[in-house]
């Protein structure tokens, strides 16, 4: 009996010896594996781990938990602050889905709808002839013009101190909308800004003390708050830098005003709130269901874009996602709900590519759960062939799309087909066809066909996720001085309250602000000018009786904001 019971206790000790082995050999196994990848995602950031350039921090969400931290490089070059898992910044545009989820809550409550009017609540915007609902502010479809680009056309630089007040006097004094409510997406920071105000004028409180109250306090994210006063002191918080022939310099921002942007937060602070999206500490299924479907225009047709945030796919897996940029600063929040996992990068430099790092991070953990193969690189795909001098030759000219208000020059250089971005900047055209050319651009390749008919010659830019821009060839107009000095004199606009005054110069014109200087426009077509400043993008002259009686100014996110000429050059 005695040897039967020996030999029954050392058969139980055999299986607990090889159940803790087993077990053992198992942690060590996942332990080497989430070393590894912590490793793998550091040596993304590798290049910018040391103090003396701005950098970056991570955070990774999986299952439930932040599972990797992180911060490179640095949060201040003058004191040689390091970047922390716990460094403030200043999100950009990531902060228009918590704007979007405090209406929300007040819809929730009873105390409003997606569907209301806007001007129910701020009566001070004009009656363009339709109507403008919180819904069309929340998914880039109200056709109002962007503020920022207002701004700038303006005379004001994104420097100066710019608060909502401002913002909302300049909403104030529009006359047109870029189109009718509903029938297309086009970003528009200027509904987030009057979506915070309808906060504000709803609740009883500022859009920053709501926000405090009814999000971050609840979600203990102690680190987080909308900044609403540029003068306000934020402890551990990143300032941004940008490169000027290689010698880092201050981007200076001076935002005073909450909603479309100005968020301050920690990658710690941002995964609690990716945590909120799968347990609802604040707000609940339905809210974050609905900001997380695809809207849709008046046609019924969807754009991608969702209430505050943007819904797409990588690699086959669903993702919602926003990124952000104002001054120096890029950062990136994407979700993937259904592997239960997040990515945040948020970087304190202007060059950063804070999608790019959080999709490679993407990469390291949900490979196994991908349905589409990795994109081949276009470069990959096709050989390079050789065309001699007049093959190249016949593609070369000016290219229009006025959508995007973009000139294309495409000329030889040294025997090489170029593509110019601008007067001073170009890439070559690699021949992979008889008229079909690869373009290296920002790490990747875009794919460049031409069509050359009798009738017809094209040029089609195709991206890597199959986004087509499609330009017309045109010939340039020509003036002479004494026909542009037709176009010259005083400009001026009530909506925007500003002046420009135009000359002639050496075939363009000049513009000239008194704050922010000149502007070079060059002729395109008959009474049309391209600008070489972003906000002054596309002028359209309007004649009336063989006489100039004003222009019309576009840019991305403005179109044809009227200036009536006062007067004609001296």
């Amino acid at each position: 009996m005695k040897t039967i019971l020996i030999r029954y206790f050392s058969f139980l000790a055999a299986i607990l010896c090889v159940s803790v082995f087993q077990l053992y050999s198992y942690t060590y196994d996942g332990d080497k594996k989430t070393a590894l990848k912590e490793e793998q995602i550091d040596s993304l950031f590798s290049e910018w781990d040391t103090i003396k350039k701005p950098g970056a921090a991570v955070a990774v969400v999986k299952d439930g938990k932040m599972i990797y931290s992180a911060g490179y490089g640095s949060a201040n070059l003058e004191y040689d602050i390091l970047n922390t898992p716990s460094t403030v910044y200043h999100i950009a545009s990531v902060s228009k889905q918590f704007t979007v989820f405090a209406i929300m809550l007040l819809e929730k409550d009873g105390k409003l709808s997606l569907d209301d009017d806007i001007r129910k609540y701020i009566p001070e915007v004009p009656d363009f002839g339709e109507t403008i609902t919180i819904r069309h502010l929340a998914n880039h479809t109200s056709g109002l013009r962007d503020q920022w680009s207002l701004l700038t056309m303006a005379g004001w630089r994104m420097d100066d101190v710019i608060t909502t007040d401002h913002v909302l006097n300049l909403v104030k004094k529009q006359k047109e909308l870029n189109f009718k409510p509903g029938e297309e997406y086009l970003y528009s920071n200027t509904g987030f800004t009057l979506l915070s105000e309808v906060v504000s004028r709803v609740s009883g409180k500022s859009f920053a003390e709501f926000t405090e109250e009814n999000i971050f306090e609840p979600l203990g994210m102690s680190n987080t708050l909308f900044y609403d006063d540029h003068e306000k002191i934020v402890k551990n918080r990143a300032y941004s830098y940008y490169s000027d022939d290689n010698v880092y310099k201050k981007r200076v921002l001076n935002y005073a005003t909450a909603g479309a942007t100005s968020l301050f937060t920690t990658v710690e602070d941002l995964s609690k709130w990716a945590l909120n999206f799968e347990n609802f500490k604040v707000g609940s299924e339905d809210i974050f269901d609905l900001m997380s479907t695809k809207d849709t225009l008046n046609n019924g047709e969807t754009f991608g874009g969702a209430l505050g945030q943007f819904v797409g796919k990588h690699r086959g897996l669903k993702q919602i996602h926003h990124g952000g940029a104002d001054a120096g600063y890029r950062t990136y929040f994407g979700r993937f709900p259904e592997q239960r996992f997040a990515v945040i990068v948020f970087s304190n430099y202007a060059a950063f590519n804070p999608r790019q790092k959080a999709l490679k991070i993407t990469d390291l953990y949900l490979e196994e759960y991908y349905t589409e193969d990795k994109p081949v690189p276009l470069n990959e795909k096709y050989k390079k062939i050789s065309l001699d001098a007049v093959q190249l030759e016949k593609f070369s000219g000016y290219y229009w799309n006025d959508e995007r208000i973009r000139s294309i020059r495409v000329n030889m250089k040294d025997d090489t087909l170029r593509y110019f971005f601008n007067e001073n900047r170009s890439r070559p055209l690699m021949p992979v066809g008889d008229s079909t050319f690869l373009l290296s651009y920002r790490d990747d390749y875009h794919k460049v066909e031409f069509t050359n008919t009798a009738d017809v010659k094209t040029m089609v830019v195709t991206d890597k996720s199959g986004d087509s821009v499609v330009f017309g060839y045109y010939e340039p107009a020509k003036y002479s001085e004494a026909e542009l000095k037709d176009f010259a004199g005083l400009y001026y606009s009530k909506e925007l309250e500003t002046y420009y005054d135009f000359e002639p110069d050496d075939g363009n014109l000049t513009a000239n602000h008194f704050k922010t200087g000149d502007v070079v426009l060059r002729p395109v077509k008959d009474s049309i000018f391209k600008g070489d400043k972003h906000y002054l993008r596309k002028i359209e002259f309007v004649n009336e009786n063989d006489k100039i009686i004003g222009f019309k100014a576009s840019t991305g996110r403005v179109r044809n904001l009227f200036f009536k000429k006062l007067s004609s050059s001296d």
